[in-house]
């Protein structure tokens, strides 16, 4: 029994190293450039290892983003709403620059010629990110940071639209201080009564 191998042990261990690979070569070369054979050589494993458990490079992708978002960008709660957005806002900005080696601006792009991976790109990375924000932000409302009527919606946009506008028209992401003057005008707008 001692000897039987660790089934479990060896997948986890092979899938550790399929997204090690992926998150290497997506920075080397860029989402457009990466392939599953790429993946498959770098990590130690087959493509039919790769395939059995993800039916393309960008499911493979999706999984380490939604990985990493877990753990990167999530929404803190410390009672300071602009610091708290700042935190969570600079972690999707780092997972969106540089655009041209960013998995997320990859996934992104391939989701708008691919309608099953933007499906699932919305399913499982985006819309319980929202949920996270939209809780964040009734936080702030029951503590009087914002207008109680204030549109969570609308918030999502001006947050993080300026985000997507500067990725998709090469405008570069904004620094830190044009972050913080972002922050503050979408702040001061919903905390306006309608």
């Amino acid at each position: 029994m001692g000897n039987t191998p660790n089934v479990a042990r060896r997948s986890e261990s092979s899938r550790q190293a399929i997204f090690a690979a992926a998150r290497e070569l997506c920075a080397e070369r860029g989402y457009g450039r990466l392939t599953i054979e790429a993946i498959a050589s770098r990590a130690g494993v087959s493509k039919k290892t790769i395939y059995r458990w993800w039916p393309s490079k960008g499911a493979v992708i999706l999984e380490l983003l939604d990985e990493a978002a877990t753990m990167k960008a999530h929404h803190p709660d410390t009672g300071d709403l602009a610091a708290d957005l700042r935190t969570q806002l600079t972690a999707v900005i780092g997972m969106l620059a540089p655009p041209q080696t960013s998995a997320l601006a990859g996934v992104i792009a391939e989701a708008l010629h691919d309608p099953a991976l933007a499906h699932d790109l919305r399913e499982r990375l985006i819309e319980p990110r929202i949920a996270e924000f939209k809780n964040r932000m009734r936080q702030a409302q029951r503590q009087g940071q914002l207008s109680p009527d204030a549109d969570l919606d609308v918030a999502l946009d001006l947050l993080y639209g300026p985000l997507y506008h500067r990725l998709a028209f090469h405008l570069g992401m904004p620094d830190p201080a044009y972050l913080d003057t972002l922050i503050a005008h979408a702040l001061r707008s919903l905390s306006m009564t309608q």
